[in-house]
């Protein structure tokens, strides 16, 4: 099998090994001739960023970067890499990294043209509509995570660091240009982070294929990437030069932010005040409430989960496919619950309230209420 292909998404998705090589001329096709390269403070001097900044030097574009980016990006990123934007008369953006660079560099493009504060455009109703579409800059995303997906979304995740909240920036047009998803850039990755963003990919995979809503085509697609996930996050963890299961988790990861249109759940809604409020990574979070939102969901998904089970060839029904989830989580090193990530003195009742307050929990099968989040919360530590 060719791990080498174009696809269009609408996006035009260059996907496969060595395909770095093609971020100048990428550029061009999206329209971009002074690209901003977005990213993060740990991948900023890594090989991996050099190199593309040398390859977009080479090809006339210059070598700008901006990597003042927070593992959670806030307000105060966005606003001083427009800065950065403005001031060096960019007319797109290269996203790389993981969410955060990819979050963050969409929204600078977004924001770029915009007269309207941030929090103007959260996703809520149609605010998207108060954005001027025209004013939008073309987006190149170079995913170096197999995690998120955010380079084929249409929305970025920006908290709000003076109430703690993580906001949904939505618009059609943030989705990328052109995409780059190179597994090569992957291989480099930490070990937990190879594992919370395989796991992240895994989370939005269940939580869409739970969702009570209604899109059979991401039906179809969530369950593709929950086989993916786990048939080559192990290999990927323990074997991180094997192109195939990095170039395999790229596949899910991607599949994972088209399937979650039809919803997320209980594990999002839960994990963004966390990661809000205590700073844990995300992935990781969503792989560490997993289990105890499994057994709150149970009387909802018990016989959905056991045809997932059933293609991927795990025995025992719903019981074997939590089953399989934990010894996964215990073969990736996750935490065994928030206490042991690090999540100290939480404010339970706060984070009760901002988890429902959390788009996410719209999609959840069981209904998510005050009198039931909390208990869930609480299973939690």
């Amino acid at each position: 099998m060719s791990m080498t292909a174009n696809w269009s998404y609408p996006t035009a998705i260059r996907f496969g090994a060595g395909r770095i090589a093609e971020i100048a001329e990428a550029c061009r096709a999206a329209g971009i001739s002074r690209p901003l390269l977005v990213t993060d403070r740990g991948l900023a001097g890594m090989e991996i960023t050099t190199r593309t900044l040398d390859l977009l030097n080479e090809g006339g574009l210059g070598a700008a970067l901006f990597a003042e980016v927070d593992p959670n990006p806030n307000e105060r990123n966005v606003a001083a890499g427009l800065q950065v934007y403005r001031d060096g008369g960019h007319d797109g953006v290269v996203a790389f990294g993981g969410g955060s660079g990819l979050d963050l560099g969409k929204v600078l493009a977004f924001m770029a043209g915009q007269t309207r504060p941030l929090w103007d455009f959260e996703d809520i109703g149609d605010w998207w509509t108060r954005a001027d579409a025209a004013a939008i800059h073309p987006i190149v995303a170079v995913p170096t995570t197999a995690g998120t997906g955010s380079e084929v979304g249409r929305a970025s995740v920006i908290t709000n660091s003076e109430t703690a909240e993580k906001k949904i920036i939505f618009h059609p047009r943030i989705l990328p240009s052109v995409v780059i998803c190179d597994p090569e850039l992957t291989v480099g990755m930490p070990r937990s982070i190879t594992a919370g963003t395989g796991m992240d990919a895994f989370a939005h995979c269940l939580e869409a294929y739970c969702s009570p809503h209604y899109h059979p085509m991401s039906q179809g697609i969530a369950l593709e990437g929950l086989r993916l996930v786990a048939e080559n996050l192990r290999t990927a963890y323990d074997a991180p030069t094997n192109l195939t299961a990095r170039a395999e988790m790229m596949s899910a990861a991607m599949m994972g932010a088209t399937a979650f249109q039809k919803g997320l759940g209980a594990i999002h809604a839960i994990s963004h005040p966390i990661g809000a409020m205590h700073h844990t990574h995300h992935g990781t979070t969503n792989a560490v409430v997993m289990l105890p939102v499994l057994r709150f969901n149970r009387p909802a998904v018990e016989d959905r989960l056991a045809r997932a089970a059933a293609y991927l060839g795990v025995s025992g029904g719903f019981d074997g496919f939590y089953d399989f989830v934990g010894q996964l989580n215990a073969d990736l090193g996750i935490p065994a619950n928030l206490t042991e990530l690090g999540v100290r003195d939480p404010d339970m009742d706060r984070i009760t309230a901002s988890a429902l307050a959390d788009p996410s929990c719209g999609g959840n099968p069981v209904q998510m209420t005050a009198e039931n989040t909390r208990p869930l919360l609480e299973s939690c530590f």
